[in-house]
């Protein structure tokens, strides 16, 4: 029976409920943390990505092209994003190729594929007579400048006018279907708020915790001073 008592004392008492709340506390205080951190950068991480990829593409004399129509498809759909080299020679400009430019009538640009190369004379108005004229060289020849027929695939009939090759902003070299909804979501509002308001609500959330919990702890640290305080008077007291 003795035997048995002293085997019944040496087991472990079960842990106070003050301990098993702080070691939750505890693992509570490393879990949380981590979570908002790595939150955090993934939303900096999409928002640097998405204004990386089309400053990458400018340092490389490129442009990065988000698809808004279907006026090409098969070869690029609506939401796809095109890669676009720059040219600044005439000589680059062949047909088939695929060419982003800015009609003769219109500001919005366009991306359709070159079916012929024309050359026509460059034209000017006439102070005098109000009419279009041809501008003469030293040699007294009109002076002539290229300019490219276009079409979309997807389209029966070609462009209705003659782009000359100076609104041409550059020839198609790649395509990466999706790519363009999605980079048009991350610059879009929306996306811009997705992408950045979690991040500062976080790190707003863990400033003021961060605060709460050194005034608690103030508050302990105090109350555990008085309550020395209170047993060494008691002590004196004795």
């Amino acid at each position: 029976m003795a035997d048995g008592q002293r085997t019944h004392d040496r087991r472990e008492a079960p842990p106070a409920p003050r301990a098993r709340r702080r070691r939750r506390e505890t693992r509570t205080s490393r879990i949380v943390p981590a979570a908002c951190w790595t939150i955090i950068a993934v939303c900096v991480a999409a928002f640097a990505t998405s204004l990386a990829i089309p400053l990458w593409y400018h340092f490389n004399d490129q442009r990065i092209l988000l698809v808004t129509s279907g006026s090409m498809e098969p070869y690029f759909n609506s939401g796809d994003a095109v890669i676009v080299q720059r040219i600044s020679d005439p000589s680059q400009l062949r047909i088939n190729q695929v060419a982003s430019f800015y009609p003769a009538t219109s500001n919005q640009l366009v991306t359709h594929r070159i079916i012929d190369l024309k050359s026509f004379p460059v034209l000017e108005q006439n102070d005098a007579t109000g009419r279009m004229e041809p501008v003469l060289g030293e040699n007294g020849e009109p002076v002539m400048q290229q300019y490219i027929i276009t079409k979309g695939d997807a389209n029966d009939e070609p462009d209705p006018n003659a782009t000359p090759w100076t609104n041409v902003r550059g020839i198609v070299l790649d395509v990466y279907p999706g790519m363009g909804e999605l980079l048009g979501w991350a610059h879009s509002p929306q996306g811009r708020a997705v992408m950045l308001v979690p991040p500062l609500v976080l790190l707003a959330a863990m400033e003021i915790g961060g605060l709460v919990r050194e005034r608690r702890r103030a508050r302990n640290e105090g109350a555990k001073q008085q309550e020395e305080v209170r047993l060494d008077d008691a002590y004196l007291l004795e």
